[in-house]
């Protein structure tokens, strides 16, 4: 599922490619991935607008219309946009087609159509019904701010770290690589970790997710030692020390950590 990276990486290519053009009309190929609205109100909340700016919280995209209201985009399992000019080049799955004035489009693709767009009239009213939390590179989340959160708070800290409602925009795979760099097993009791163990996991968190904007979340362009290498490798081995890597359920998904990197709070 596309987590903060990716949709980062999404929210910088629609501000390079599909802000401040007239949206002349727009198709929907399947309803089922428009909600709040019908294809048809959609298309008229839409046509002749511009979108002009773009918001992001946690794994959720919002870009705001000129006048007022903004178009929420949700990327779910396999989502993503793309920019083309010739309607041929078009990618499979494209379920919403935004076209624009210039001659250009903008599709929502989603090959397991588990995303969706929407019309948004109150940024603050959607993202309190959305219940998410601060956003996990939010400038406000600094030290002091992550511990707070952390605060009287328990349960196992890759349940924490995803937790949308408390701190959003971390999946299974960056909360997997978050814990990997702070040396933190995935099934460790919240409750055990000091402060020195937050300020670490904080620091890691923020490197681990701007590394993998910075990527433009290509695994072949990040370190080395990032684990989100290794994810489909069978046998891996721990990028550090060697130590073949282990996998382990927490949260119900499958963690996966160096037994020796991250040993076991048991």
């Amino acid at each position: 599922m596309p987590e903060l990276p990716d949709v980062e990486t999404f929210r910088r290519y629609l501000d390079a490619n599909g802000l401040d053009q007239t949206i002349e009309d727009v198709a929907v190929y399947d309803e089922r991935v428009v909600k709040r609205a019908t294809p048809a109100e959609l298309a008229d909340y839409l046509r002749g607008h511009c979108l002009v700016r773009t918001y992001r919280r946690g794994k959720h995209l919002f870009a705001a219309l000129e006048e007022a209201g903004w178009l929420e985009l949700h990327f779910g399992m396999t989502g993503y946009l793309a920019y083309y000019r010739d309607p041929g080049d078009a990618p499979d799955y494209s379920h919403v087609r935004f076209a624009y004035a210039n001659g250009y489009h903008l599709a929502f693709v989603d090959r397991r159509k588990l995303g969706y767009v929407a019309p948004v009239r109150d940024l603050q009213a959607c993202v309190a019904e959305l219940d998410l939390g601060i956003d996990a590179l939010d400038p406000d989340l600094d030290g002091p701010a992550f511990r707070e959160l952390a605060e009287g708070r328990r349960g196992q800290v890759k349940c924490w770290l995803m937790d949308q409602a408390t701190m959003a925009g971390i999946g299974n795979v960056y909360s997997d690589e978050i814990l990997f760099h702070a040396g933190i097993h995935p099934r460790t009791p919240l409750p055990n970790l000091d402060g020195a163990d937050l300020d670490r996991l904080h620091g890691c968190m923020r490197n681990v997710l701007k590394t993998a904007i910075d990527a433009q979340v290509q695994p072949q362009a990040m370190p080395a030692d990032f684990l989100v290498l290794l994810r489909e490798v069978d046998g891996a081995a721990c990028p550090r020390c060697g130590t073949p890597l282990a996998k382990v359920k927490a949260c119900g998904r499958t963690a996966q950590y160096c037994p020796s990197c991250q040993p076991s709070p048991d």
